[in-house]
């Protein structure tokens, strides 16, 4: 008895695709790698500590999925290129399991309060939030982009925050981290245009995750939520490149 032959697509419908997401093991990251995971897309999830992800009880839906459609690859955003935690063995990893890459997440990331009239000894925490923010998107993107250039059809989709595009409070530290995300991400759109590559800088304002653990002047639950997002990313990955915008920016409260 011959199998029936596979039904085509409609044209409208999603392509599924091989996508990168850093800082999966929670929060935002892990949402959208859930999410991407329940559309179908095979997902490599770069995580500070797989076994402790692995090991974790609430990490049910994603441990859940098909395993042939999940990579958990050991990945810290301030690692170098050569590394062994670092972007090129990822990119490496996940090119070896699903032969190319379509898409990177950039959702790894760290917060500081640090400001202007930083102290004595402060300026250590000022370069490793550059190195996680700004460099880590870099380094990943820049390990990729053949992969991305291969696919004809590449995203990248940066998780950059309204504090890339100003300033409240004195937190100096951070918002110029993400000031820098956002001027890397207008420089990677550029770059990739011609290639198919379409980049989307996504700008949340607060986000109830662990970040946002000590705000105080919203509730939590005013907030977007981490699955808030991941529903926008799945929707941006289905978009075609005709259509998919630079920046998207998410508002819980009225910005000026």
């Amino acid at each position: 008895m011959t199998a029936a032959p596979a039904q085509p697509q409609p044209a409208n419908a999603p392509s599924l695709r091989t996508v990168m997401v850093s800082g999966a093991s929670r929060g935002i990251g892990r949402a959208i790698a859930e999410r991407l995971l329940a559309d179908g897309h095979r997902v490599s999830a770069g995580v500070r500590d797989p076994n402790a992800l692995a090991a974790a009880a609430d990490t049910t839906v994603l441990r859940s999925q098909a395993p042939d459609r999940l990579l958990i690859q050991p990945y810290e955003a301030s690692a170098a290129d050569g590394d062994r935690r670092g972007p090129r063995a990822w990119v490496e990893a996940t090119t070896a399991r699903w032969g190319g890459v379509d898409a990177v997440v950039h959702c790894a990331g760290v917060f500081s309060r640090v400001g202007l009239r930083f102290a004595d000894g402060e300026e250590e925490e000022i370069n490793r939030v550059l190195a996680v923010n700004l460099m880590g998107p870099w380094r990943l993107s820049r390990a990729v982009w053949p992969q991305l250039v291969a696919s004809g059809d590449g995203r990248v989709l940066s998780l950059v925050s309204m504090s890339g595009k100003r300033v409240k409070g004195r937190l100096a530290a951070y918002s110029a981290s993400k000031f820098a995300l956002l001027a890397l991400c207008q420089a990677m759109r550029n770059e990739g245009w011609d290639d198919g590559i379409r980049v989307t800088a996504i700008c949340p304002s607060w986000v109830n995750t662990d970040m946002a653990a000590a705000v105080t002047a919203m509730p939590h639950d005013a907030m977007t939520q981490p699955d808030d997002l991941a529903t926008s990313v799945s929707h941006l990955l289905s978009l075609p490149a005709a259509a998919v915008p630079f920046e998207f920016n998410v508002n819980c409260q009225l910005e000026a």
